[in-house]
């Protein structure tokens, strides 16, 4: 038992520190091209896709859209709110947005066609620090099957 304790315990370490060595990635929004759209439910919401997505600075979100069509808005929490589209951070239409993910916190994004944001096409990351991830906590050995005993030798 002391033995998978310790082995545990070194993968946990390992996986952590491969962690603080991450490169910067892509995310495809809502995982596939021309998913930038009004949500056919709650559960087809792209907000569901963020919650089990894990984005760190300097990962990026990537739009595959009709740009002749939609466009993507980044926009303070409270024009996310209201969907207001009057004075957005940034306005992009190209149909093949990149946006790299700068700072840790909130980012908020809304679709520039009138109404498609009140009816759902809105997206919130959450980006973490990569210093803050890289640094969490390993747990310790007792987390895991109790205390670590020593090895006897027979």
């Amino acid at each position: 038992m002391a033995v998978f304790s310790r082995n545990v315990f070194v993968m946990a370490i390992l996986f952590f520190s491969l962690l603080s060595f991450t490169e910067a990635r892509d995310h495809l929004v809502g995982g596939k091209t021309n998913s930038w759209k009004i949500p056919s439910s709650e559960s087809d919401s792209l907000n569901r896709w963020a919650e089990k997505t894990r984005f760190l600075v300097g990962d990026s979100l990537v739009w595959k859209y009709d740009g002749a069509k939609d466009s993507v808005l980044e926009v303070s929490k409270k024009d996310y709110v209201t969907c207001n589209t009057s004075s957005p951070i940034a306005m992009h239409n190209d149909g093949n947005t990149k946006i790299v993910l700068e700072h840790f916190g909130a980012y908020y994004f809304i679709s520039g066609v009138k109404g498609s944001c009140e009816q759902g096409q809105k997206l919130v990351v959450v980006t973490l620090s990569k210093r803050r991830y890289a640094d969490a906590p390993v747990p310790s050995p007792v987390e895991f099957d109790g205390p670590a005993i020593a090895p006897t030798s027979n």
